[in-house]
């Protein structure tokens, strides 16, 4: 099992760049990034705050680390190009020799695109505009010259060079949707959902059922998921902390509880967990203890 972190976007880089630089020391697999411009908002208004530009960040992150694999989680192609995002991804790939993890979505946060003036539009033009820009981005990272001419998108003899060192430069899609499942059956390398191991575990019986009918090997995807770890010291607190948390993606309980949790994922077929650190604490001395609690005490159970 791999084991990866993901931190909050609102964190100073200088907070960034030294957390990953330990992860990378103590043994984690891999960092992720969100494609944000802002925090979420439950009324789809914009906001404030400070928050990091997702390839800015993870092109620092490339230069200055050795080991770990770095991916975007996700880049929404309402507000991205897909001949950009392949450049963007390629050059990454290029500054960390070979560990770049592309990962892609349709976009779904309203405020980033009522503040933008990006249409985020209907689900179903939403869904077609990622197919189209999934096809062209995997075609430019591969292919010498791309021509493609949709109804969303039009490339014409386009180049993307240099080209990654990866070959394939895995793309990942972040989705739990029937539709985004045959896509990413078609298309990607890996896949990424949210949620507890039942609810998961439902995903996954349905990215299966999109491999069969894409002919596509379900064993060739790599796959990856996130809930919301909270770490308690007994059954009590657990039960009062579970009535204040979002029940279909929390993991609440003790060490011993989340090994058999990570335990769950791993007999489903997951082949990666990823820690966000938004329930680790506030400080980032409380989320360094956090992450070396979760290595020691569950990750080191699966390595």
């Amino acid at each position: 099992m791999y084991f990866s972190a993901w931190a909050n976007s609102a964190h100073p880089w200088t907070e960034v760049r030294d957390f990953v630089l330990e992860i990378e020391k103590v043994g984690w697999d891999g960092f992720w990034y969100a494609d944000h411009y802002m925090p979420n908002t439950p009324d789809g208004e914009p906001i404030g705050g400070d928050f990091h530009e997702c390839f800015s960040v993870l092109s620092g992150l490339a230069a200055v680390t050795q080991r770990l694999r770095l991916g975007s989680l996700v880049t929404p192609t309402t507000m991205n190009h897909p001949a950009l995002i392949a450049n963007r991804a390629a050059t990454i790939d290029r500054i960390s020799n070979g560990r770049f993890v592309l990962g892609m979505g349709a976009g779904w946060q309203v405020n980033e695109h009522k503040a933008f003036g990006i249409e985020l539009f209907g689900n179903k033009e939403r869904v077609d505009r990622f197919a189209e820009a999934i096809e062209i981005t995997s075609r430019m990272l591969s292919e010498d010259r791309v021509s493609f001419a949709g109804e969303h998108f039009t490339v014409t003899n386009v180049p993307c060079e240099p080209k990654p060192v990866q070959s394939p430069l895995p793309i990942l899609v972040g989705t739990g949707g029937a539709r985004m499942l045959r896509l990413t059956a078609r298309f990607a390398q890996e896949w990424n959902t949210w949620g507890t191991p039942e609810v998961a575990g439902e995903v996954l019986a349905t990215l299966r059922q999109a491999c069969e009918k894409e002919g596509r090997d379900f064993a060739t995807v790599r796959k990856s998921v996130q809930p919301l770890f909270f770490f308690v010291n007994d059954d009590a607190a657990a039960e009062k902390l579970r009535a204040l948390v979002p029940a279909d993606r929390s993991i609440v309980g003790t060490s011993a509880q989340i090994v058999d949790a990570v335990g769950q994922y791993q007999a489903l077929g997951f082949d990666e967990i990823c820690v966000p650190d938004f329930t680790l604490g506030g400080s980032p001395e409380q989320r360094r203890e956090a992450y070396d609690k979760f290595w020691t005490e569950v990750a080191s159970q699966f390595r």
